[in-house]
């Protein structure tokens, strides 16, 4: 596997974007990068033309559409931008606790895929630790979740907050499938304190692992924080999956 299939969150540079969005864009690009992730992409005009300038690609995205039922205008400005999956990041974690909530969510999320697909977009679902520390019915409320979608709808499975939730990243990507057209990698000790998160193969996730359990998915780093230099960390994480990935399949 290549840098192509290796792609960058960007909330892991936010401070850098909100400074200069083309100019930081174009440090990734020339760090090896050739996929990137917004985060609240509907909130950066100068998105559309540095990636236009960089020759940066967007497969995914990350923008809240669920709660507010705005899919219609997002689904529209993703298409516009040559995005093909928007995955909301969030849905707050009292919603992760009953059946019924969960399966609320689930009929929203199918809502919006029919609407979405008018658009030629996928959309999807990330995690945090919430949807893994929940269970239901004897099962993780993502996996129950994951049960009642739709199978248009994608899931991004964040391995670190899987992990953190208390559940094996590596098994629960294996229960998940091929659902799952993208994961977070990222790596520390696994506890909740993100300023402990580094660079990816520094910390105590079994990367390795991790990426075999989810072959065809794409690869996103990010670190939500850091004690170190961020842009430092992502660099140093492309350098790490490229030669691990490449390695095996070579």
């Amino acid at each position: 596997m290549t840098t192509s299939a290796i792609s960058v969150q960007l909330y892991t540079v936010r401070e850098a974007i909100a400074e200069d969005l083309p100019g930081t864009l174009r440090r990734l690009a020339d760090a090896g990068f050739s996929r990137v992730e917004p985060f609240a992409f509907t909130n950066f005009p100068e998105l559309a033309g540095a990636l236009t300038s960089t020759g940066l690609a967007t497969p995914t995205t990350h923008q809240g559409f669920i709660a507010d039922g705005n899919i219609a205008d997002v689904a529209s400005a993703a298409a516009s931008m040559g995005i093909s999956t928007v995955i909301d990041p969030f849905v707050a974690p009292e919603k992760w606790t009953t059946a019924e909530d969960v399966s609320e969510t689930a009929r929203r999320l199918n809502e919006a895929a029919q609407i979405a697909a008018e658009h030629g977009i996928t959309v999807g679902y990330h995690n945090h630790a919430h949807e893994i520390e929940n269970t239901i019915d004897g099962v993780t409320a993502l996996e129950y979740f994951a049960g009642l979608l739709d199978p248009a709808v994608v899931l991004e499975v964040d391995t670190y907050w899987v992990a953190v939730g208390g559940a094996d990243p590596v098994e629960l990507l294996g229960r998940l499938g091929d659902r799952v057209v993208a994961i977070h990698v990222k790596d520390g000790p696994g506890t909740a304190e993100t300023k402990d998160q580094v660079a990816v193969g520094s910390g105590s996730l079994d990367i390795p692992a991790i990426l075999a359990a989810a072959p065809n998915a794409l690869r996103v780093i990010e670190l939500d924080d850091s004690r170190g230099d961020r842009f430092e960390a992502v660099v140093d994480s492309l350098a790490y999956l490229t030669s691990l990935e490449n390695g095996a399949s070579a």
